[in-house]
């Protein structure tokens, strides 16, 4: 069964969505810019101009911007969903999908292996940080792309979140990534904090909604929050990111920081989301998190849509829940943060 869709039509049920195409020979450039754009969209080829997505709103949207650029080159391009393609069975199609993105994994986990030993072998183990920092953030994002193309949850994910984790702690001399050695070293046990009201300085901002979201995920499900501007003013409660207080900012960590330390949350995605944090609060280049602009507008879209406090506070913690699903990477490698559970 194929149905070839209108450019208002809904996908339907089917399981795939077909490009077909057709370029003139002239210029050659365009051939390579398609072929390059179906690459980054994770599309596998079955036949000569013949690609193929999992069928999806996002898959639509990307075929159809793609079926665009073919016209404005002059060519010719259908959108088409399908049950299945004559050349291939689903099972087929599906295997051809994990294969590319394990090839991906793997060529992903020897540039980052490779950089691993050449870092290694610096003088006295020390590598150069700030070049070594740069090339950590490129494979991030090559990380996050292979990532979002991996439909069908390929062989190879684990092995390469190992080696990007071991370059981490390598980075951090084997340490969490978010630990500041300023942070004290004893932790506290979080069965002695449930079910208590936490209260912070009224117009929650980055920091004050990411230690909201941290409480309640790790520390206290239950948690309640208040506001108010002074802890004397809440003698009941736990204060947070206020002045002189415990779970505030220590030497060169944020509160969210603060929070890893003194709980001792080990989790890789927490650590990527404290990245952020760090960043946006501290306005600083420690961790060169390449997110933290984003979040930052983000952020600062929630206070100007939400003027009570609590609101904006909830709206905060889900767009921080949001943000740390999609670092999810449940890495392997011995002594590395494991995240909770691996990224569907």
């Amino acid at each position: 069964m194929v149905q070839k869709l209108a450019a208002a039509s809904d996908p339907g049920p089917l399981p795939w969505l077909l490009l077909v195409y057709e370029l003139p020979a002239r210029p050659s450039n365009a051939r390579v810019k398609t072929w390059r754009r179906l690459q980054r969209l994770g599309a596998v080829g079955v036949k000569n101009s013949v690609y193929v997505l999992p069928n999806s709103p996002q898959a639509r949207e990307d075929f159809e911007w793609l079926r665009a650029e073919i016209a404005a080159q002059k060519g010719r391009a259908d959108v088409f969903a399908a049950e299945a393609v004559d050349v291939r069975s689903s099972d087929e199609i599906v295997e051809l999908f994990r294969r590319a993105r394990q090839q991906d994994y793997q060529a992903l986990q020897r540039t980052a292996e490779k950089l691993l030993r050449r870092s290694r072998g610096k003088t006295r183990g020390r590598p150069d940080r700030q070049r070594l920092e740069r090339a950590l953030r490129g494979l991030r994002e090559r990380w996050e792309q292979i990532v979002a193309m991996d439909f069908f949850n390929a062989a190879g994910r684990r092995e390469a979140a190992a080696a990007l984790a071991a370059i981490e702690e390598l980075l951090t001399g084997g340490e969490p990534a978010m630990r500041a050695k300023t942070v004290p070293e004893d932790t506290l046990r979080k069965e002695d904090y449930q079910g208590r009201v936490w209260v912070t300085r009224p117009g929650p901002k980055v920091d004050r909604m990411a230690c909201a979201w941290l409480i309640r995920r790790f520390v206290d499900a239950g948690a309640r929050f208040a506001f108010a501007p002074k802890p004397e003013d809440a003698p009941d409660a736990v204060p947070f990111d206020m002045y002189g207080v415990e779970f505030s900012h220590q030497g060169d960590a944020c509160s969210f920081e603060t929070f890893l330390a003194r709980f001792a949350i080990r989790d890789a995605a927490a650590n990527r989301v404290a990245q952020i944090v760090h960043a946006l609060d501290l306005k600083d280049e420690k961790y060169g998190a390449p997110e933290a602009g984003a979040t930052g507008r983000i952020v600062e879209g929630l206070c100007q849509m939400y003027a009570d406090d609590q609101e904006r506070l909830e709206h905060g913690m889900r767009m921080f829940e949001a943000l740390y699903q999609s670092f999810l990477v449940n890495p392997s490698s011995a002594g590395s943060t494991r995240a909770r559970r691996q990224r569907k």
